[in-house]
């Protein structure tokens, strides 16, 4: 009697996955392009547009013969706006106090709202969204009614600040011209702390639950569970923030302009480069006011981008 071995089946074809035919990927693109160009021609109409026609503004002068409505003639004038606005005392001051007053004001801001956020996210915190909703009202209400409120909390005779700081021997008036930046600070800290509270409160959210379970398996809580877990893994968003508010800072204008308006005695329609530029295209030098723009944009950009690329080495060599 023979036996015979069943031969292993034959291996079956491989099957071949077709990609995606070459009419779903126009299709794909097609819609695409639809949710882009519609963005595309909003960002090129209202930012990239009046950027560029700036800049072409800041490189011409406008020469006018006679007082009433004579014949105008533009010409290529090159840096010489540039010049006239580094040399302008007005503008170069407010560029100085809006970089002193942020230099001051960011950090503050930043760090309570950083304690703000650690302090809904800590275990024995209670009544976490109704907190949550008062740290964010203040951003909800429109900067230039807030400015106005401020202005009336700390007019000397009416803010109810000035009697307990009389009683400990603090005599002052918030709205002098040496305390006027420092009201603006404040002005800006009240607004913008609990936006910056929301945007690292939801950093905290994301951290990884085990994450948090380990350390505190080794003893680490409390200050030490947030200064050596909770912060580290938050750096994104205070950097971003951080970002958000050199920008905000460099764009002052709502407050100042308030409190000018209300003709505070401390208060000055230059306080700030927007403010500055704004009042030099008032008195019909929109090319000067151009180039004051373009100065503005270039500090901005040199100090957002060179805190980015100071904190990314910092990261990289940590």
């Amino acid at each position: 009697m023979s036996t015979q071995t069943a031969s292993p089946p034959a291996p079956a074809p491989a099957r071949v996955v077709a990609g995606p035919s070459r009419h779903h990927r126009r299709r794909t693109a097609l819609n695409a392009a639809g949710f882009l160009v519609p963005f595309g021609v909003l960002f090129t109409a209202m930012m990239l547009a009046p950027i560029g026609y700036a800049v072409y503004q800041s490189f011409y002068q406008v020469q006018r013969q006679g007082l009433f409505g004579g014949a105008q003639t533009k010409r290529f004038a090159g840096f010489d706006n540039f010049s006239s606005a580094l040399h302008d005392s007005d503008f170069i001051a407010s560029l100085g106090r809006v970089v002193l007053l942020g230099a001051f004001q960011v950090p503050v801001m930043l760090g309570l709202a950083l304690v703000l956020a650690l302090l809904l996210d800590s275990r024995s915190a209670r009544f976490r969204k109704t907190f949550r909703l008062t740290f964010f009202l203040p951003y909800a209400l429109p900067g230039a009614i807030a400015a106005v409120m401020w202005s009336f909390l700390l007019v000397k005779d009416l803010s109810p600040f000035t009697g307990p700081l009389a009683a400990i021997g603090i005599h002052t008036d918030f709205l002098s011209a040496g305390w006027i930046p420092v009201s603006i600070g404040n002005m800006i800290t009240w607004g913008w702390t609990g936006y910056n509270m929301l945007i690292i409160y939801s950093a905290l959210q994301a951290v990884p639950g085990d994450v948090i379970e380990a350390a505190t398996l080794d003893n680490c809580t409390g200050w030490r569970l947030a200064w050596y877990v909770k912060i580290p893994m938050v750096r994104p968003a205070l950097v971003l923030t951080t970002v958000f508010s050199i920008i905000g800072t460099a764009q002052l204008y709502t407050e100042p302009a308030v409190l000018a308006a209300a003709r505070i005695p401390g208060a000055s329609n230059k306080f700030s480069p927007i403010m500055n530029t704004t009042l030099t295209a008032s008195q019909a030098d929109p090319n000067l006011a151009a180039a004051e723009s373009v100065l503005l944009a270039l500090v901005t950009l040199v100090l957002s981008f060179g805190f980015l690329k100071f904190t990314q080495r910092r990261t990289a060599d940590a």
